[in-house]
């Protein structure tokens, strides 16, 4: 199961901070991201900082439409993480 974003920040030019439901959180350096037609508008940083939490996806959005999926930011954030369990053989 995908965690949830609980929280999310912008702390400078393309870092954003967040935080998961699983208590996973840390910064995360978007700017390699934002390629592709929805994401160009963010490379101008006073949209990029209109950052907020989708209320149903529960991951980073922008009012022009721009999201992330939040498998996409957890593992970037926390790339040793997955979100598969695996059973031990013993």
């Amino acid at each position: 199961m995908t965690p949830q974003l609980i929280d999310a920040r912008h702390v400078r030019n393309y870092r954003v901070w967040l935080k998961f439901s699983d208590g996973t959180e840390g910064e995360i350096d978007l700017g390699n991201e934002l390629y592709g037609e929805v994401f160009e508008p963010l490379k101008d940083l006073n949209q990029f900082r209109q950052l907020q939490i989708h209320p149903e996806l529960r991951t980073l959005a922008w009012p022009g439409g721009a999201d992330f999926a939040p498998e996409f930011l957890y593992e970037k954030l926390h790339p040793s993480k997955s979100f598969k369990t695996t059973a031990n053989s013993s």
